[in-house]
Formats: C-alpha cells, sequence, structure tokens
C-alpha cells in the first residue's frame, strides 16, 4: 500500500521509523527540559506604576492626532424596530 504523492514516495516502514525517531527526539527533549530544576528560582516582576493619563487625556490626544474618528468611542442610540 503505497501514495507516492501524499508521502512523498516511502514505503510505510519508513515512515513508521521516522515516526519512532520523531517520538524518542521529543521524548528526550522533554526529559531534557524537565530535568534542569536546579535552575535558580525566579523573583517576582517588579510592580508596575501607574499610568498617570486618565481616559479623558488620551482621547483627547487621540481626537488631536485623528480627528477623523472624534467621537468614535462614543455608542449610537439604540434604534427602535417595530
Amino acid at each position: 500500500m503505497t501514495y507516492p504523492y501524499l508521502l512523498f514516495r516511502q514505503t510505510p516502514e519508513q515512515l513508521r521509523r521516522q515516526g519512532a525517531r520523531g517520538g524518542r527526539a521529543t521524548a528526550r527533549n522533554r526529559r531534557a527540559r524537565m530535568g534542569n530544576t536546579t535552575a535558580p528560582p525566579r523573583l517576582p516582576p517588579a510592580p508596575v506604576p501607574p499610568h498617570a493619563e486618565t481616559v479623558a487625556q488620551a482621547l483627547a490626544t487621540l481626537d488631536a492626532q485623528f480627528p477623523w474618528l472624534r467621537g468614535a468611542e462614543k455608542r449610537p442610540p439604540p434604534s427602535h424596530q417595530n
């Protein structure tokens, strides 16, 4: 049983061996990653100071930078469909 155009002209035995090699390599790499438990513990990241800019200031900056989008943050009034 061959699949010449799908399997690039490899026999099922060749494909099985390739798959087995890939599985062994994946397991070996995973064991190598998990076995490195002697790394120093990570310190928590330093706290980030809060932004001093308010939402209103950010909107004013954006409105000045992109005047054609002025008022885009406002929702349109709900339309009554009967």
